[in-house]
């Protein structure tokens, strides 16, 4: 079953499991998206919305907030001297796809729990001895000398002489 749903101005077709990089929406990676706006539902009955289908809704699972390539934009008035270069970032959301409901449905918890079992047994392991090692302390005789020598003062250029029609 696929789904083509409406989010940030643009339409995506989208299955379950799908990884799609859209505009930025809210939300923490970990958390729950839901997109109300499905155009067409497709698999053996073809749904299509007059603009949307009612009662469908595809849920989410945000992966990273992460930042497009850089755009830069160049404007030279030739002959002129006149140049502006601008770049933009464009702010960006990883979305995996977890569901597609229809009927009206919630997205089910059971999706979103079984992720964050694995990593919380991952957060919860200690660290080792071998992980964890302590600084050596800075050798004390290295930072007396390095306070006992003046600084360099830096040379100056003589002053311009006045001359008496200035004054």
């Amino acid at each position: 079953m696929f789904a083509v749903i409406k989010t940030g101005g643009k339409q995506y077709r989208v299955a379950e499991k799908d990884v799609i990089t859209i505009d930025k929406v809210k939300g923490a990676p970990g958390d729950l998206v839901e997109f109300g706006e499905v155009l067409i539902l497709g698999g053996d009955n073809v749904m299509v919305g007059t603009p949307t289908v009612a009662g469908a809704s595809v849920a989410g699972e945000v992966v990273e907030q992460t930042r497009g390539a850089k755009v830069i934009a160049f404007k030279k008035r030739r002959r002129k001297n006149s140049r502006r270069k601008r770049g933009h970032r464009q702010e960006l959301s990883v979305i995996r796809i977890t569901e597609i409901l229809t009927d009206g449905r919630k997205p089910s918890p059971r999706a979103q729990a079984s992720e964050e079992a694995p990593a919380q047994e991952a957060a919860a392991e200690p660290a080792t001895d071998m992980e964890v090692e302590a600084e050596a302390p800075a050798e004390a005789g290295a930072s007396e000398t390095a306070e006992a020598k003046p600084a360099r003062k830096r040379a100056r250029r003589p002053a311009a002489a006045k001359s008496a029609d200035e004054d």
